[in-house]
């Protein structure tokens, strides 16, 4: 009896053995699968990585933001590169194209200026123009007209004190050129 029972704790003890190395060995299969999956995920990932970059900059093209251009007003669409790039052209504030070519033209006729002094000549006289012609026509034509006569009269002026021109009206009726000098 004693050896029955000696045979039957054996036996015990191997079925529990086997028992643990089913789970054992299942626990190995569920690690594995486990750090399998892991690794296909982290694969993903960095797939998904490479395709974000390439589709972030797809957008950053497609995007397109309207700005006001900071001397006459026009708003326009650009990209942010090109906004950027205005910017840094242009004393860190935004010009339309127009506005643009006109602070270039200062720029070479006055070589002397900084840009800062071109594009602020140049946005006061938008705002000149904004703050008259477009609120009143009328009286942007006077202005003008003043400052016709005004030149007129300068140079009128500058002949008495002995600067003439090289060519002269005559005095006749008949508008004629007169290429002798006084």
């Amino acid at each position: 009896m004693i050896e029955k029972l000696i045979m039957t704790r054996k036996s015990v003890l191997s079925i529990a053995e086997g028992e643990e190395e089913e789970e054992d060995q299942s626990n190995l299969l569920s690690l594995m699968q486990e750090q399998r999956l892991r690794k296909a995920v982290s694969d993903v990932a960095s797939e998904i990585g490479k395709y974000r970059k390439e589709l972030e900059a797809i957008t950053k093209i497609d995007e397109v933001k309207q700005v006001e251009c900071e001397c006459c007003g026009l708003t326009e669409d650009c990209t942010p590169d090109y906004i950027v790039e205005v910017k840094d052209s242009y004393s860190n504030m935004w010009l339309c194209g127009l506005c643009s070519e006109a602070v270039k033209e200062r720029l070479i006729h006055l070589p002397k200026i900084t840009m800062e002094e071109a594009v602020s000549s140049h946005r006061d006289l938008c705002q000149k123009y904004n703050n008259t012609t477009r609120l009143n026509p009328k009286l942007s034509l006077t202005c003008t007209m003043r400052d016709i006569v005004k030149k007129s009269s300068e140079s009128r002026n500058s002949k008495k004190f002995g600067t003439s021109s090289k060519l002269g009206r005559t005095i006749s009726c008949v508008p004629r050129i007169d290429t002798s000098t006084n």
